[in-house]
This record gives structure tokens, sequence and C-alpha cells, in this order.
């Protein structure tokens, strides 16, 4: 991850402090400002008249007189500038720009494969992304001359989010390791933040449908399976990453499963569409990949219902666990396989509220995914604006604009 807002000499120490009170969207005058920071209103008018010269703060009318001339009120400005967001998958890739609130202004999806590499792939998504920072729905909306500020890409494979470098993902090849953040700043020389695709759907989800939800897990089963974990409202990477990487946990073996005792394959192994494809070929069902598994169970094939029952099932063996170590509030079914229907979801709600501690599951809610396609940009927009929008990355902004 690099910092394109170039470090400079701050002028006016805590603007970005300041700024961080209005991104609520609420309107507020410099004495409720100073009121809330307990800051002289010397010091407040300072900064906020620095964050409207960096045209992040704009006049949102005027407050109740209680004598004299009624104060200004401000707001945050989220059209002073905006970011690009995009989503890769194994076969689809989706660009947009959104202004600094998260709000989409312009989009393309285009159908790819992952495998092709990096630079190949890349180049095309730039190329999108340029045409659309020029597109006609983006200069209508976003101010003039409104610059980009940052870009977010969400992958399908873990990364090392703090170079934004994939790392060994096993349905990229050529991309391990691949300076991600480098390539793209070659094209524009603003801040790169790469994560992989689960948790921009995490951050996504939340945004649109969970806001006032501090405890959040989405869980997407597609061509793989990983989960985004929310935490006291903030996405939860660990240490290097990693952290969410269900796909890999060995499934435990619970009464009454069809399986060998000694079977001690991985959850992917058992539950993803492409296993899943793999077993119903494998009893004779036309079936290739996870498409074809979700057409199955909506065509109301027995044998798809069934095997799809049965891993939300292997799902919820390992989520009772997690349920157990982390007490979400809400956990989220996404991804192909949990649009088939509610057959994954009837499995894993099986499982997990028969598993997991009573406490855990008092008010635990088992949903499937609201936010819809563009959960994932919309998810990358959010994790680069909180970036470029954070009270250090504010601060050296609005020195470049002092000078």
């Amino acid at each position: 991850m690099v910092d394109a807002l170039r470090p400079a000499a701050v002028a006016n120490p805590g603007a970005g402090e300041i700024f961080q009170l209005l991104r609520d969207g609420t309107a507020r005058t410099k004495a409720e400002l100073a009121a809330l920071t307990g800051l002289a209103r010397s010091t407040v008018a300072l900064r906020v008249d620095a964050l409207l010269a960096a045209d992040l703060l704009r006049p949102a009318g005027e407050a109740v007189s209680t004598g004299g001339r009624p104060p200004a009120r401000l707001a945050f400005n989220s059209r002073a500038g905006v970011v690009l967001a995009v989503d890769l998958g194994a076969t689809h890739a989706t660009v947009a720009v959104a202004d600094l609130a998260g709000v989409i202004l312009d989009s393309r999806t285009r159908t790819i494969d992952i495998g092709h590499g990096p630079e190949n792939l890349l180049d095309v998504i730039l190329e999108d992304g340029a045409a659309l920072l020029g597109s006609a729905a983006v200069e209508s909306s976003a101010a003039s001359g409104a610059p980009l500020l940052g870009v977010g890409i969400g992958v399908p494979g873990p990364v090392e989010h703090t170079t934004g470098r994939p790392t060994n993902p096993p349905i990229m090849p050529g991309w391990d390791r691949f300076d991600v953040p480098g390539y793209v700043q070659r094209t524009f020389d603003v801040p790169v933040l790469v994560d992989n695709d689960v948790n921009i759907l995490a951050l996504g989800e939340h945004a649109t449908t969970w806001p006032h939800v501090d405890d959040l897990i989405f869980v997407k089963v597609s061509t793989g399976i990983g989960a985004g974990i929310i935490a006291g409202g903030q996405l939860q990477r660990g240490a290097q990453g990693s952290a969410g990487d269900m796909g890999h946990v060995q499934v435990p073996h619970g009464s009454g499963s069809a399986r060998e005792p000694g079977d001690d394959r991985d959850l992917e192994a058992l539950a993803s569409g492409s296993a899943l494809a793999a077993a119903l070929r494998d009893g004779g069902q036309d079936a290739h990949s996870p498409a074809d598994v979700v057409d199955l169970v909506r065509a109301g094939n027995a044998a798809a219902i069934e095997a799809t029952r049965q891993a939300g099932r292997d799902v919820g063996e390992v989520l009772a666990t997690v349920v157990n170590l982390l007490n979400p509030s809400i956990i989220v079914l996404g991804g192909s396989i949990a649009r088939a229907g509610e057959h994954l979801l009837a499995g894993v709600r099986e499982v997990v509220y028969r598993r997991s501690i009573p406490l855990a599951t008092q008010h635990l809610a088992i949903v499937q995914s609201q936010a819809g396609d563009r959960a994932a940009v919309l998810g990358a927009a959010i994790m680069v604006a909180r970036e470029v929008l954070s009270p250090a990355s504010v601060d050296r902004y609005v020195a470049t604009k002092a000078h």
C-alpha cells in the first residue's frame, strides 16, 4: 500500500480529526464543532477554513440564530474527489467510480479469465477505469475537476494487505507476489489498496444492509469458500491478512454425516461450488461448474438440492465454532451457491443453531446477502475512501492544497 497523497509539512495539525466529526453527513456549525472537541473557536475556525479550502467541506445552510447573524453550517463534501473500485473474480471484472461517500457514479462489467495473468488483465482494467473517469455520468455527478484520490481492488485469493500482493492464490496463476499497487500506480499515482474479494463483500454488505451492526460475518460459497469478519464495527484481517480463510478448515465429522470417519477433506473440498459440481457429475448429473449446480437446484433436481443442503451443513459445522469464538449478530451467506435458493441457508441454520452455545445464538440471524451485484465494488470503494479520508491522510492532503 503506497500513499500517493505525498507527505508535506502539516499547515493545520488536527484538521483531519475535525473532518471525522462531519463524515457522518450531519451538518454542524463551527461553534458546535468547538463544543464537541473542547477546542477554542479560533482553533476550530482555522482548521475548518483549511478543510473548506481543500474542498473537503461545503456550506450547508444556516443554523437558527440566537441573536445576530445566523451561523453557517458545514458538511462533508462527498463529491470533492472520486475513487476507483475494482472487483476481480475468476471470470468477471467490474470497475466502478464512486464518490467519497461510496455512492457508485458509473460502472462497467466484462467477462475475463483470471488465469491470463496480472499484466494483461490489469491493463484492460485500467483502460476501463480511465474511460469511466471521463464518462458523462461521472462528469455530471462529481464536482468539477474532482481528483481521483485512490484505487481499491478485490481479488479472488489471499492477499498480504500491507503490500497489496496476492499470496499463493490457488485460482490466480501468475499472480503470486505480484506487485499490484506498483503496477496500477504507473497509470494512477494515488494510494492503491488490494484485498481479497470476501473482505470487500463484507464491507459492502455491512454498509448497505447492516450499517448499525457491529459484529457480522459474511460467508461466500462459490468456486471457493471464505469469510469476511467484521468485529466491533471494523473489518478484521489478522496479522498478515489471512483472517477468514474458512475454506481450508477441516470439517468436523458430525453424527449422521454421510462421510467416512477418516475423511479429512477441508470445507472447500466438500462444499464449494466446484466440489458440488464434481460430486454431482460423478453421480451422473450434467454439472461442470458452480453455475451448473445453481441451474440444477433451480430446476428442482433432487440430487442437486440435497447436495446443496449438505454443503450448508458442512459450512455450518465450521461456522458453529466461529460463532462460539466470535459471537456475531449476523451471518450473511453470499456467492453463487447461496443464490440458488434457501437450501444452503437451511443446512447452515440446521447445524449452527444446534451446535453453538445458546448464548451465542440467542439473537443470531443467519440470512442471505441482500447487497446485490454491486456489493464488491462498493466494498472496495469504502475500503479506499476510509484510507484516504483518515485523519493523517486528510492532514497531508490539506497541507498540499495550502501550498
